[in-house]
């Protein structure tokens, strides 16, 4: 009863227009309101507060409002690291120190439809040499920084937490390739599922709720995107959790960027370092290459941010702001505005403190497609979005947002193309498929040794081909103080 009032105060009436007589079909009701508390208990704020969002949005969309008015944009301080100089390598080694003192959240709730791949993407093999997935290298690489974390300490027993936002489309199948392969060596106590629900779907600028077209006693629902992961860490307990067991970070990343863990220790290493309360992973990018850039927006009363802004939003942005050239490349042959890979360092106190006042509600964004310019029909349902990388816009400015720039050989090869998608890129640009990130991995591996041949104290190639003592097989280290490199 309480919840059919909810919805009729918030002009939902039309949800029951259709509902016959008490007696007919009321199993079906039934179902409808289980369906309406889920979704009620899953939104912050509930589904009112989802619903009068929506209006704001909507009404906002209409109008064709800039969420951007009144901000002048400027490149953000961040940190820069070259591979294999001094300061990449004394910041590697301030990471894996800091490795035990931090928990690992994976946003996997997508299948690998784009990819032309029905299962999870996870599950896909990170490269075909070995044919390990995903989700294997990333546990692999996880348990990897815990050893090396802990043999740094000396004596460590410490096991570091690894949390994985599913969804509907993706929970069964994660826990599935989980226990059939053993949790690839981690401790089941280690590993946390934390299951995405989705949002009602929006018919029109009142934001009336659309119901199923195939059941009138279901209300339609999509996706509300991987900004979720915050409210799902704050509501279950997981933050708190961490918290008291001596966590210090939380790293965020995503489900196919094979490269992601080369990058880990040093970019961890920055945030211990200097301190940031958020640090975005960052690659160099092309002026107008489709990635969002790393932006510090200044408004006119004061207020200052440092967010991720999507491609098509910098370029008209900064022309709009005194820049005629809009988003254009500087003296290195790069935009100063650095790409977002969408890869998080969060300080776990300040971030459990900012999501108590929130409870884990990002910033939202809509996006309809109108059926004409008069913006007064959707083509079809629309729903409200969040995306995990615009949680830095509701801190305060007392807060140290930051990033941490490397080579995309390093760092970014993302997998997320099919290959007749793959094929239409513009030339110059990456391709971002499962051949292109394959290619990089290897490519990544053979700059990394050839960068080990020139370090004092090691051997070229050749002569430790010509030094080794089989024909078929040849073992040989470099090392150095907290370093090991083998090639086989």
């Amino acid at each position: 009863v309480e919840l059919a009032k909810m919805l009729l105060n918030e002009g939902q009436g039309h949800l029951f227009e259709h509902w016959p007589e008490p007696g007919v079909h009321d199993d079906k009701k039934k179902n409808f309101f289980d369906q309406v508390s889920r979704l009620n208990s899953s939104y912050p704020g509930g589904l009112a507060a989802y619903i009068q969002n929506a209006k704001k949005l909507l009404a906002d969309s209409k109008a064709g409002q800039n969420p951007y008015d009144g901000f002048t944009p400027s490149v953000p301080s961040g940190e820069a690291l070259t591979f294999g100089d001094e300061n990449f390598v004394s910041l590697e080694a301030a990471g894996v120190k800091e490795a035990r003192n931090a928990a690992f959240v994976l946003v996997a709730g997508g299948l690998g439809e784009r990819l032309g791949y029905k299962g999870i993407k996870v599950a896909l093999p990170r490269e075909t040499t070995t044919g390990k997935c995903f989700l294997q290298h990333y546990i692999e690489s996880i348990l990897a920084l815990q050893e090396a974390s802990c043999k740094m300490e000396g004596e460590c027993h410490t096991k570091i937490p690894f949390a994985i936002m599913t969804s509907d489309d993706t929970n069964a199948l994660t826990i599935k390739l989980l226990e059939s392969n053993s949790y690839f060596g981690m401790e089941p106590s280690q590993v946390k599922i934390l299951k995405q629900e989705k949002v009602a779907c929006l018919a029109d600028n009142d934001a009336r709720l659309a119901l199923d077209p195939n059941d009138k006693y279901k209300i339609q629902t999509k996706p509300h995107g991987h900004g979720d992961v915050h409210s799902l860490l704050y509501s279950s307990g997981l933050l708190e959790q961490w918290k008291n067991t001596g966590r210090r970070w939380v790293l965020f990343f995503q489900d196919t960027n094979g490269l992601l863990f080369n990058a880990i220790p040093s970019a961890l290493g920055v945030s211990a370092t200097k301190g940031y309360n958020v640090n975005s992973l960052a690659v160099p990018r092309k002026a107008k290459e489709a990635i969002g850039g790393i932006t510090k927006l200044t408004h006119a009363d004061g207020r200052t941010m440092v967010i991720n802004v999507e491609y098509n939003q910098l370029d008209p942005l900064l022309r709009a702001t005194g820049h005629p050239d809009g988003d254009a490349n500087c003296e290195t042959g790069y935009s100063p505005y650095p790409g977002n890979i969408n890869q998080l360092i969060l300080e776990l106190g300040p971030y459990s403190e900012e999501l108590k006042k929130t409870h884990g509600a990002i910033s939202e964004f809509v996006n309809p497609k109108y059926t004409d310019s008069t913006k007064t029909a959707f083509k079809s349902s629309t729903r409200l979005e969040c995306m995990m990388q615009d949680y830095p816009k509701t801190l305060p400015p007392t807060a140290k947002v930051g990033f941490t720039v490397m080579d995309a050989w390093l760092a970014y090869a993302p997998v997320k193309n099919n290959p007749e998608d793959a094929a239409k890129v513009p030339k110059g640009n990456p391709f971002h498929s499962a051949t292109s990130g394959e290619m990089a991995i290897y490519r990544a591996n053979s700059l990394i040794l050839r960068k080990v041949m020139t370090l004092p104290g090691t051997c070229s190639l050749s002569a430790c081909l010509r030094s080794s003592s089989t024909n078929s097989f040849f073992h040989h280290s470099f090392s150095r103080p907290g370093h090991k490199y083998l090639t086989l």
